[in-house]
């Protein structure tokens, strides 16, 4: 298949993102360089929200899933598509806030919310929190009671769906840190437990078996065990589920191991859940649920791609090429935390047959600093502009400044024009909250 995926090379035999020619953009905004096409974005955002919109009546809401990749411009343009967004921690929720996002709209997730995160969500006026311990719901029941308020809360549930997966990114398996499983009554008892708070008011449920999944029908299980769990609650219970949170984790496109999923084919994900949920909700004579998904890497991922200046070139005969980049771990973590397989072009040849195979390694004084495994690319010069694809979702929002390095800049790019939506790090910006002692003065 074509590698590019959609991508365009101009006359130059450059790549372009988003209209904008690649080697271009690192020369004015430096290496390493975030970018995102802007359209690809937006386009992510439309599809979902138009397949709830026809297929489920729009009864339904898109929370795009904030840790993939959190600024304030995300969330400006998740506001413009009318989407809501969900936030993992009261920094996410603060970045939200700060863009000015309609924070009723907003989904509050986590395993062990602090007490400070949970009290500056309630006093932002929280759409929803999705409770995962019982000394979450008496601490916020607390809470709510101290300002004279009733949260609306959703409780997140394990239907025990073991997705095709890597194993550190599935999240509905029986020994798993999230949620309350349905087979042994666990989730039951939580939900009556939650129902007899008196400034919580349960709306639903919560799930989420993964990420990086391909295959629909482990979506049409959790599905299915989700109604049989609604189903069983409201017949011991009379409680009628009026949200249900499919969560995320539709896969998308890093090498050729990977299925090419259109944006127009990203609507099979949720014809898929939405088709078992009518179904199985008929089946039990239940009312449908208000329809929650979460996708976060499925938006972001494939409209973002990293460029890097080639530095030294290091040929061990027989055994491995390395080409070292001016990036490495402390921006582009998954290789190291996943063993994640990449795609990558030199953006400068892009028209170049690829010659070789070579093990894109980082700056950072660690052997495992890998960008990229085994990857095929023409002859590469220092000096050259490489470009690693599909890095939209979990780069910035996991970069660090190991060994004091910079986290990059972040450019959004749209019919050619760039603009940056997260500025370059400065050795000020490094130096910032360290305090030398008086006594070391």
């Amino acid at each position: 298949m074509n590698i590019l995926a959609g991508r365009r090379i101009n006359e130059r035999g450059h790549l372009e993102i988003g209209g904008a020619d690649a080697t271009e953009l690192a020369q004015t905004f430096g290496t390493p360089l975030y970018v995102f096409d802007e359209m690809q974005i937006r386009s992510m955002c439309r599809i979902y929200k138009k397949t709830i919109a026809e297929e489920y009546d729009g009864n339904g809401l898109v929370l795009y899933a904030s840790k993939a990749f959190s600024c304030m411009a995300m969330y400006k343009i998740a506001a413009q598509e009318g989407i809501g967004v969900d936030v993992v921690s009261a920094g996410e929720l603060y970045t939200a806030v700060q863009a000015g996002f309609p924070v009723e709209r907003a989904y509050m997730h986590g395993n062990n919310k602090l007490e400070k995160e949970l009290i500056f969500a309630l006093e932002s006026g929280i759409g929803n929190i999705v409770i995962d311990a019982y000394s979450e719901a008496d601490k916020l029941n607390e809470l709510c009671k101290e300002r004279g308020m009733v949260q609306n809360v959703l409780i997140r549930i394990n239907p025990g769906v073991e997705a095709h997966t890597h194993h550190a990114v599935q999240t509905a398996t029986p020994d798993s840190k999230f949620g309350f499983a349905t087979q042994d009554g666990s989730a039951a008892k939580i939900a009556k437990y939650v129902m007899a708070k008196e400034n919580l008011r349960l709306k639903g449920f919560h799930c989420h078996i993964g990420s990086q999944i391909f295959e629909k029908s482990s979506f049409a299980l959790a599905v299915d065990k989700c109604v049989d769990f609604m189903a069983q609650l409201q017949a011991e219970t009379g409680f009628e589920t009026a949200e249900l949170n499919l969560g995320g984790g539709y896969g998308i496109w890093y090498t050729d191991e990977d299925a090419k999923v259109s944006v127009e084919g990203y609507a099979e994900y949720l014809k898929a859940i939405i088709a078992e949920l009518k179904a199985k909700t008929a089946q039990y004579g239940l009312k449908r649920p208000k329809l929650l998904v979460e996708p976060g890497r499925s938006i972001v991922g494939e409209a973002g791609t990293t460029l890097y200046t080639v530095g030294a070139i290091k040929d061990i005969p027989g055994i491995k090429k390395y080409v070292a980049v001016d990036g490495g771990m402390f921006e582009a973590p998954r290789y190291a935390l996943y063993g994640s397989k990449y795609t990558a072009i030199l953006a400068n040849r892009a028209n170049d047959k690829n010659e070789e195979i070579v093990t894109i390694a980082g700056k950072c004084c660690e052997s495992g600093d890998i960008v990229a495994a085994n990857v095929p690319l023409p002859k590469v010069n220092t000096g050259d502009i490489l470009a690693v694809l599909s890095t939209g979702a979990y780069h910035y929002s996991m970069a660090s400044n190991y060994n004091r390095n910079f986290i990059p800049a972040a450019v959004l790019v749209k019919e050619g024009n760039a603009r940056v939506i997260i500025k370059a790090q400065t050795f000020a910006d490094l130096v910032r909250n360290d305090v030398i002692p008086e006594d070391l003065q």
